[in-house]
Parts: C-alpha cells; structure tokens; sequence
C-alpha cells in the first residue's frame, strides 16, 4: 500500500458493502454502489491498475428468520436476493469486475482458513460467556432474535446492535433486559462456551491506523471512539445452523459471525477475478498480501466494522490493510426516511419501469452534496438538476456545438487547438484527478459539468454564427468540438452509456471505456454525423404523475399497517388560550416521529453573521461529529454565553444556506424569545431524544 497520489504501481482494489440478500433494491441503497462504480472508472481513467469487487451477503440471522417465514432454507432464500441483484445493478451501469457471494466455495474457503491463521497467531480464545435463551422455543437466541436495552445509552437495541440510539457494536450477552423476537417472552441469560478475537491486543496498532486512514472525515472521526477507549474483544461465534462453519469439528455446533465472512468476500471476490482474467491481468495476491491500494465505498453505519474490526483481522493475519475507507451519508424521500414496511421509497425496478435513463439517478446521486453528507431525493429535486445541469449546461452545450460543425463543417474543421480552451481542458483533467485523490465522487462529476459551462460561455462569447467563413470561425469549432470530446472522456465514470453515445456521434474508433484522461486533448475525429440529442427534458407533469403514484402507494401500505386505536375526545379550539398557537391539526404516527433524528448537542462557539440582523452560525458537537448549524438567535442571546451550553439538535434536517452560510441541522426553541430547549441532566452530546 502507498500513500502517493493516485495512479500508483499498485493494484487497487475498490469494494463496495456487501448488500444483504434479504429484500428489494430502491435508490437509497444505490448511492454507495453508484459511487463505488463511478470511483473505479475514474481510476481507471486515470491508468490505475484496478479491480472493482463485491457481492451479496448470504448469511446473519435476517436471513434465517426471514426464509423461515417463508417456509423455505435461508440458501434459497438468500440466492433469489443475490440473483436479483446481480441483474439490477448493470441496469444502473453498475459493473463489477466480479460479484461473487459469501456462501460461495471460495469465500467459505478463504474465511476458514483465515480465522485458522488468526488461531496460530494467538488472537483467538475460548471464554463462557452468558448468551440469551428463549426456554419456551428451547432455542439460544444469536443477534437479532434478541432484543432489549442498549446497556450504553439506554436505548431500544438489537442483540448485535444498538440500530436506534448510540450505533454501537454489540456483543452477546450485552443486551440488558432481553426478549426473544422468537416467542415475544423474557429470555434468559445462560453460560454458553463461545471464540473470541482478541481485538484489544492490537489497539496500538489500530491508533496508528487510523492516523493514516484516507477516505472521508467521518470514517476517520467516527471509529476514535473504540479506538481510543477500553476496546473490547470480540465475539466470533454464533449458535446458528446457517453461515460458515467454524473451522475445527469440535466447533461444528457453531458458525462464523456473519461479521467475520461478510469483509472477506472482498478478498474472495478479488480472487475469484484473478481466477478468470489471469494474474497477468490482475493479482489478487500482490492486492492483498503485498502492496495493493485497498478503498472501501460503505454506508456509514458500518463504519466501526471496517475501520476496527477488519482491519484487525487483516494485520492478524499478514494482510494488506485498507488505504481508504468512504463512508457515505443517507438518502432520505421527501425529507423523511426509507420505509420498506409503509412502501416509501423510490424502487430501483420501479425507477427502471418509468423509463428513466441509469445515467440520471448516476449523476443525482454523486454531485448533489458530498459522499458523506446526506441527500435528499425528491422528484421535483431530480427534474431541476436533469433539466438545469444535464439537460440545460451539458446538453445544451454538446448538442448545439457538434450540429454547428456538422452543418458547417461535416465534422472537425481544421485548425490548430487554441491554448485558452487546451488550458481549460487541462484544468479540467486536473479538477478529476484531484476529485479521485480527495475521495471525491461529487468533484469527479463537478469537473465534467463545469466543463461543459466553460464550452456554453465560450460558444456564447465567440458567436461562431455571426463570423464569416475563415480562420476565426473554424477556430472556434475546432475548440468546440474538441471540448466536446473532452466531456466524452470525463463523464465515462458518471454517465457511461451516455458517453459512449457521445463518443459514438463524434465517430471516434476506439474504446471510450478504455480511454485515459489524456484522450481528452487527442484530435477529434475529421468527420462525424449529426449528433443526437444526449438527455431529454422531464416535464412538469410527469412528476405530478410520479408523486401522486408515491402518495397512493404510501397511504394503502400506510392504512394496511395501521392499528386501530381509541378515538380522542373532541376539544374546543376555545380552551386554548390567545397567547398560544394553536394546536396543529391532523396527526403524525409514531413511526414517522421516530424519524426525526433529535440528538443532544453542546454548542462550541457562536458568531452573528455579517449582514444578517438574526442570524448567528454556530459550531456543535453531536457526539460523532462537529456540526455547523445557523439559528435565528442573534438578537436574543448574548453569543459569547452560549459556547458549553447544551441544546437539543434536528441532526437529519435538509442542508440549507442562509446568507450564504451552510446550515446542516436546527436547534430547537420555543417561542418568540426563541428559549433553547436543553437537557435537565448531563446528557452527553449525541444522545438520541425520544
């Protein structure tokens, strides 16, 4: 592994989070796989030896549970996924290199006789630990048959995870106040022999990491936390029928915790590539036992797994660790949550069916905010940035360019490159080199878009159509066209069906796949036909159309899941008393207010803003991250007073920019005098409000 700019003379190896085989694709899930796509191609772009892996995960307790109400075994279950999303993710031109899964041969081959090598390097013990138990089922009750009370924060968990309050990793027998998901009973806590990894003896090793992880600052921050504190070992062992096998047949009545298969199908994944192209063509060994450039596109909620545990088990046992780790933020519709369970969300098969191009949920969903900053998809918000960026800027500029030199020329006319266009092309391959070495997917795509503006306020300033026939008019085009097929180029990584179409209206002969950065600034191609149009215009209409679908499918799923409940007693508007608001009128059911993410934060520093008479920018520690937040408060609290006090957050509101000024959350207050609403007791800054 090196730490140099990339392309480097490693091998790289991007992998994306194993999606799990247990239910339907819809747009949210495809963020961090659209990212790790459009990240690979830009590496490629740039000559980076590189293999872009992943697969499905087979295994965990979701899965049993699920196949057992289905009637049929969890393999069967979890291959219908894994099928499925090995057909749906090229519809969104989502091309791995290889996509393997972790029940495969391969992968249960490589994980045994990983954990073997962690045994003979000593990171493995056996300790009885207390494991829950339902006697009524007369059956032990692993991850997520269990749940109960976060012994951390306090909050409702599963037996693995703490999924609604403090995110934390959860080890069997932490969960207090247990009860089986199985029965709906109290379980029972009772001895049970289990393996261990022994995490804690490699926190030194896992500070350093940490110190030299790249990626984004929340993968970097976040994982401290364990790091830094009392790092605990780790359990993994499950009793379970369904995963791997623990190595050993005096372990037979135990499998591997899914946690430990799931990272290692990267490894299996990347070997299961070298097996079919040749180690000429790619080395899986070099990859990941000897210099190989490693970057991991996740979610965030999954952090803690691959920058404490696995990296561990890759330095355990003489592997390559990770150079990167991308952690991205969540998508949210119409700014509230993904709910499967009330059928909100935007289906990826659905998103197909409308007849909408991969290439625009691509561009959406890498370049409307950072990788790590949570997005809000709406189709109001999709049609704006289609019809203004795609259709308006990229289009707009290669349509009306190339027919010109069609009309005018029948392709390419002669003359020589001007330096000004030659030195923004350059600039602009500098702009997407520089996205790739910042771990910046929303950059990659900025650097082609801006491009493309640069050649709409160049056509526009040189007005070709009122030059007469010469040097001068010829010159222009020659620089258009040459733009053009430097967009070609550079938007292959966001948008590559729709830059082949672009290469292909240019009549170039090569591979627009295989080109490099350098391509950009190669000669256009001497004669080409008349262009076709690249993207086409969403009409106000059709999201009229596509929101009213959303609604009705949200409100049957909605009133099919409701529970009857008592009927209020009427109340008179007059009880109310004239220095009150009135009371809201309609309801919001229990699930949606959970999805408001309402955390304790502790304000660091306050300033007024120039130019805004209410309006005051405040720095705030929600517990896993510092957070800039603007509140209407200037006039009405001293600002120097309020650095150390705590305030209750809306951590999962929509950024917003007020006087220019970024807003990423609310504080809450009441009232005209805008009271901050804080915390009786010390809560500590990131616990969750309910």
């Amino acid at each position: 592994m090196s730490h140099e700019d990339f392309p480097t003379e490693n091998p790289a190896v991007v992998t994306c989070g194993l999606p799990y085989a247990n239910g339907d694709l819809h747009i949210g899930h495809l963020r961090t796989y659209v990212g790790g796509d459009i990240y690979s191609r830009a590496l490629k772009r740039l000559g980076q030896e590189t293999a872009f892996v992943s697969g499905s995960d087979m295994h965990g307790t979701p899965v049993a549970v699920n196949a057992a109400k289905e009637g049929v075994t969890p393999e069967e279950f979890a291959l219908r996924h894994h099928e499925k999303y090995e057909e749906t993710f090229p519809k969104f031109e989502v091309e791995f290199d290889n996509y393997g899964h972790t029940h495969d041969e391969t992968n249960t081959e490589l994980t045994k006789q990983l954990v073997r090598d962690l045994e003979e390097a000593g990171y493995v013990y056996e300790k009885e630990i207390p494991v829950a138990y339902d006697p009524e089922a007369d059956q032990w009750l692993p991850d997520r048959y269990v749940e109960g009370t976060c012994p951390y924060c306090g909050e409702h968990a599963r037996g693995d995870e703490c999924d609604e309050g403090c995110g934390r990793h959860l080890e069997p027998g932490e969960i207090e106040d247990p009860v089986s998901t199985l029965t709906g009973n109290a379980a029972e806590y009772r001895e049970r022999s289990h393996r261990f990894f022994e995490v804690s003896e490699l926190q030194d090793y896992l500070g350093e990491f940490i110190d030299r992880l790249e990626g984004t600052s929340n993968a970097q921050n976040q994982p401290r936390e364990w790091i830094e504190g009392e790092l605990q070992d780790w359990c993994i062992t499950r009793d379970m029928d369904w995963g791997i096998d623990y190595p050993g047949e005096s372990e037979s009545d135990l499998v591997l915790y899914v946690w430990v298969d799931a990272p290692i199908e990267y490894i299996a994944s990347t070997k299961q590539y070298t097996d079919r192209v040749g180690a000429d063509v790619f080395d899986w060994e070099e990859a990941w036992k000897e210099s190989g450039d490693i970057v991991h596109i996740i979610g965030r909620d999954i952090i803690q797994h691959h920058t404490v545990f696995w990296p561990a088990m890759l330095h355990a046992t003489g592997h390559v660790e990770p150079r990167a780790v991308m952690a991205s933020g969540f998508i949210t519709l119409n700014g509230k949550g993904f709910s499967t369970s009330r059928n909100r969300a935007v289906w990826a098969d659905e998103y197909l069916e409308e007849g909408f191009d991969p290439a625009l949920i691509r561009y959406y969903l890498a370049t409307n905010g950072g990788f790590q900053q949570d997005v809000d998809f709406s189709w109001e918000k999709f049609r704006d940035r289609v019809n203004n960026e795609l259709v308006g800027t990229v289009g707009n500029f290669l349509y009306r360019s190339m027919l010109f030199a069609y009309r005018e020329y029948e392709g390419t006319p002669e003359a020589d490159l001007s330096d000004e266009v030659r030195e923004r092309i350059e600039t602009a391959i500098e702009e997407f080199e520089a996205g790739v070495n910042d771990y910046s997917v929303r950059e990659v795509g900025n650097s082609v878009v801006r491009l493309a503006q640069f050649g709409n306020e160049y056509i526009q300033r040189n007005e070709p159509w009122k030059l007469d026939d010469g040097a001068e008019k010829a010159q222009v085009i020659r620089d258009c066209v040459q733009v053009a097929k430097a967009v070609a180029v550079l938007l292959e990584p966001l948008a590559p069906g729709k830059a082949e179409q672009l290469w292909n209206d240019l009549n170039e002969d090569d591979d627009v796949h295989a080109a490099g950065v350098e391509a950009a600034l190669d000669a256009p191609a001497a004669s080409f036909g008349e262009p076709s149009e690249l993207f086409e215009k969403i009409e106000e209409e059709r999201v009229e159309e596509l929101n009213e679908k959303l609604e009705s499918r949200v409100a049957a799923a909605t009133a099919a899941d409701e529970t009857e409940t008592d009927e209020a007693a009427d109340g008179s508007s007059e009880d109310v008393s004239d220095e009150h608001e009135p009371l809201l009128e309609g309801r919001i059911g229990f699930e949606e207010f959970q999805e408001l993410d309402l955390r304790v934060a502790e304000i660091l520093d306050a300033e007024g803003i120039d130019g805004a008479d209410k309006l005051a920018k405040l720095t705030v520690d929600i517990g896993v991250e510092e957070r800039q937040i603007v509140a209407g408060i200037k006039q009405l609290h001293d600002l120097d007073e309020l650095p150390g006090k705590k305030v209750v957050v809306v951590a999962n509101l929509e950024k917003a920019e007020l006087f220019g000024v970024e807003s990423n959350g609310m504080v809450l207050a009441a009232g005209e005098q805008a009271d901050l609403l804080t915390t009786h007791g010390d809560a500590e800054p990131g616990t969750r409000v309910r």
